[in-house]
């Protein structure tokens, strides 16, 4: 059965690999016979605004973004509360939310077929409200401590570009760093500690692979909070790189809390969403059971 697709492409995603993959997909799509209306504009305010109105006249099937993280967080920000499935193109660098929903990464084909015929599956998303009261959601792994300070300091750089500002940015950040004084409480309940990084999941992985909270899941109603506490510079760096494996959490200085709300207190501490700059601490993050449906 033929659909109307809108499709947003973030061309310069995974060093430019999210354009031509949304480009084979849009020419697959449309040699299956479907109608296929390209929503990509030259920023993410401009293509938001233009699928935001095709999505309010009604007008799509699906909607589907081709790039990695910050396009998913696109998707589920335009989806959200919609019966509006969303189709994923994982093109980016990192993927970690298509990865850890068993979506194919950089491989049109696959992705074709998962917007055609995949599995309608209702995940759950963060959701912060702004000053202003405007919702805005995540579907991954909200990062507030050490990570978000490494981000902020990678994002103030133009050169170099990819990975390597990042790891360029944790050299400058790391001999510095000092546990941060949090005030985390959950489901109202308040407790006050020095932290080396403080984590808010709605899924298990950021960052490129780091399974951050390995038991976190998509569709389980609640938010899981990783702290791992005040520990030693050199012990912090022992802890850091088993991320990748998931080994941090049998650290002594790492506990896991569920909770359906999450408020989080620091001083000077940026949250990174997705991938994407979230907002300031203090932050306020409820779950939204179900509040998005994903083609799987």
């Amino acid at each position: 059965m033929p659909l109307r697709i809108g499709l947003i492409v973030n061309p310069t995603s995974g060093k430019n690999t999210g354009g031509r993959i949304g480009a084979e997909a849009a020419t697959l799509l449309a040699a299956h016979g479907h109608d296929v209306v390209d929503l990509s504009a030259m920023d993410a305010a401009h293509a938001r605004a233009r699928a935001k109105a095709a999505i309010d006249a009604g007008s799509l099937d699906r909607l589907v973004v081709s790039g990695g993280d910050g396009m998913v967080n696109l998707g589920v920000n335009l989806c959200a509360g919609t019966d509006l499935p969303l189709g994923i193109i994982a093109a980016g660098t990192g993927n970690d939310i298509a990865r850890e929903l068993g979506l194919p990464v950089r491989d049109a084909v696959e992705a074709v077929e998962r917007i055609e015929q995949g599995r309608a599956r209702q995940i759950d998303l963060a959701r912060h409200e702004r000053a202003d009261g405007t919702p805005t959601w995540f579907a991954g792994v909200l990062g507030a401590g050490f990570d978000a300070l490494v981000n902020e300091r990678a994002n103030g750089w133009r050169w170099p570009k990819g990975q390597m500002r990042y790891n360029l940015a944790i050299l400058r950040e790391l001999p510095g760093f000092r546990a941060i004084p949090y005030a985390v409480t959950l489901d109202g309940v308040r407790t006050e500690t020095d932290a080396m990084l403080v984590a808010v999941a709605n899924g298990p992985a950021y960052g490129g692979g780091m399974k951050v909270v390995p038991g976190a899941e998509f569709d389980d109603g609640l938010l899981d909070v990783l702290v791992l506490s005040r520990i030693s510079t050199p012990e912090f760096l022992k802890v850091f790189p088993r991320v990748f494996s998931g080994g941090h959490v049998d650290h002594p200085a790492v506990t896991i809390h569920r909770a359906r709300s999450v408020h989080l207190e620091a001083t000077g501490i940026v949250g990174y969403a997705d991938g994407e700059r979230f907002g300031a601490l203090p932050m306020e993050v409820t779950v939204d059971p179900r509040a998005v449906t994903v083609l799987t």
